[in-house]
């Protein structure tokens, strides 16, 4: 089974942690890899790519003509590939040498379409001590509460997910008018869109294996509380948009939603009393609020979706 790693990128500031993120691919204990590497539009990152990995074994290089965004240049990127399955990650993140030989694992053993794995923090300035390990989606980092372990859930992280390649391009791939549709630069979650698609049209979620890690680089602009709280609102309302445009996609949310209410809050609140102290008082004001915005997020949504 051969793999083909689609990674994104575009901005010249972010080329050091692009080229992190191209050598953890090439560094896998999985020999069948092949990296594309999909450059959005500037020429300049594009001219640096080909000369660090032009001629490197295993490597694609392409530039798209114009910047198009990060869905249409994951879908180019698969096209492009000649794996058995196309796997993505971001710019900002890095791969466990041991990811991709994971994520095949997933596909030998539970003969499924799509796998995805872990995310974990590179807090790049420090974890915040306010942010409460329940809402480390925020930041693309798997939260607690997402799995207990190995099995099947709706989505992973759009930087941590794969697919049988014939599956995800007769699927048509991510669809490029989420983060666009009707122009709502606000909308997010192409993957959950894609996934939901995926278990309509054959009738299965994905396989999420823990064990398949990838690091995210937590900078540190995402980790300042405004920066949150707006995340956290257009989170929200994204998730209403998502029930709307795909209904199948939204058991996940009420799930945590109930854990929230039933498991976290109370277990914090008893935590408190067993033990108080102020960084447990602040996450747990900090979890109440960032619930109430993406509350307000998913409300707001009603307006527009409906």
């Amino acid at each position: 089974m051969r793999v083909s790693v689609v990674l994104c990128t575009y901005s010249l500031e972010m080329y050091d942690h692009f080229q992190e993120a191209a050598e953890s691919v090439l560094d896998q204990t999985y020999d069948e890899t092949e990296l594309v590497v999909v450059v959005d539009g500037t020429d300049e990152v594009y001219d640096r790519a080909v000369e660090d990995y032009g001629d490197h074994d295993n490597v694609v290089v392409h530039c798209n003509e114009e910047n198009v965004g990060l869905l249409e240049s994951r879908n180019t990127g698969a096209e492009l590939a000649d794996g058995d399955v196309v796997a993505f990650i971001d710019d900002d993140a890095v791969a466990n040498e041991e990811w991709v030989e994971e994520l095949v694992r997933g596909y030998e053993e539970q003969d499924t379409l799509a796998v995805g794995g872990k995310m974990v923090g590179n807090w790049v300035a420090g974890r915040p001590s306010y942010l409460p390990e329940e809402f480390y989606w925020l930041v693309g980092v798997t939260h607690l509460g997402f799995a207990d372990g190995p099995g099947w859930v709706r989505n992973t992280f759009g930087s941590n997910i794969s697919f049988d390649r014939e599956a995800f391009l007769e699927l048509g791939g991510f669809d490029t008018d989420i983060g666009g549709r009707k122009g709502d630069a606000n909308l997010q979650g192409g993957e959950t869109e894609l996934c939901a698609r995926l278990a309509i049209e054959h009738g299965e979620p994905v396989w999420y294996n823990p064990d398949a890690t990838v690091a995210h680089k937590v900078f540190e602009y995402r980790t300042e509380p405004l920066w949150l709280l707006d995340r956290a609102f257009w989170q929200g309302y994204s998730k209403r948009a998502m029930e709307t445009l795909v209904p199948e996609s939204g058991g996940e949310e009420g799930e945590f939603l109930r854990d929230l209410i039933v498991d976290f809050v109370p277990g914090r609140v008893k935590g408190l009393a067993r033990g108080p102290s102020i960084t447990a008082v602040v996450q747990l004001l900090t979890l109440l609020l960032l619930t109430g915005c993406v509350g307000g997020g998913y409300l707001y949504g009603f307006t527009k979706y409906q």
